[in-house]
């Protein structure tokens, strides 16, 4: 028997406020979009997609990013002044005795009655500080690799200034367009595609992990939900969780 099976009435629990739920299915959109093209992007040449297409799904792919960079940066903010479950203390697996929290959840999953959380529990606080990780990670090397590529902001202009050996002179600039050759001066851009080799390394390989790790997210998420009853999905909608005794948190 579950806690939420106990016959007592359940209590709701306000948990996610709007800013949290915004920025997780604004994230939702963004990664799907941003993963769909991507794929696309990496099989550009199998799928036989010309160099001026894969150039409008490159600029497609960074500006979903920017939108995704914004959704971000305020969740990072917000983990600092927000309330007090959307709080890096409350969601990521350090402090606070987690380590300690962790034992006794796993101990109660084995014995089939696990505590409930009224935030993130602490082996989810484990999976969510990984897809942060992954998520940072593909925020800033896309931000170097849309100037690299695209010469897009924020680092576009010094780009395409290293690419071109414009120095000061940034007439050798104008008419500079993505896949465009002839403006490029050979040492500089090589130099400059040198540079960029370890953030395209860093951006594929936590796409890679973070496209395994979201089906493993996803499918805790519903086995959860499944053992607690406790509106764990719906609250990502709602803000509120339900239980039957007061959660340990």
């Amino acid at each position: 028997m579950t806690r939420q099976d106990s016959g007592q009435p359940l209590q709701a629990y306000s948990v996610w406020d709007a800013t949290t739920r915004w920025f997780h299915w604004i994230n939702v959109l963004c990664v799907l979009l941003l993963a769909g093209v991507g794929v696309v992007i990496l099989n550009a040449g199998a799928l036989g997609v010309s160099s001026d297409g894969k150039i409008a799904l490159k600029t497609l792919h960074a500006w979903t990013g920017y939108v995704f960079t914004l959704n971000l940066s305020w969740r990072i903010v917000w983990g600092f002044f927000g309330s007090h479950y959307a709080r890096w203390g409350a969601v990521l697996p350090a402090g606070g005795g987690w380590l300690r929290e962790l034992k006794l959840y796993l101990r109660g999953l084995k014995s089939g009655d696990a505590p409930h959380y009224r935030g993130h529990n602490p082996l989810g606080r484990l999976m969510i500080g990984a897809l942060f990780l992954l998520l940072s990670a593909q925020m800033l090397t896309g931000l170097v690799l849309a100037g690299t590529d695209l010469y897009l902001p924020p680092f576009g202009h010094e780009f395409a200034e290293w690419a071109t050996a414009a120095g000061e002179d940034h007439s050798k600039l104008v008419g500079l367009k993505p896949g465009q050759k002839e403006l490029l001066d050979p040492e500089g851009y090589a130099s400059m595609r040198e540079f960029r080799s370890p953030f395209i390394a860093v951006h594929k390989w936590s796409f890679f992990i973070l496209m395994a790790l979201i089906p493993i997210h996803i499918a805790a998420v519903v086995l959860a939900d499944m053992r607690e009853r406790s509106g764990l999905i719906s609250a990502m909608f709602t803000g509120a969780k339900f239980f039957a005794r007061k959660p340990r948190d």
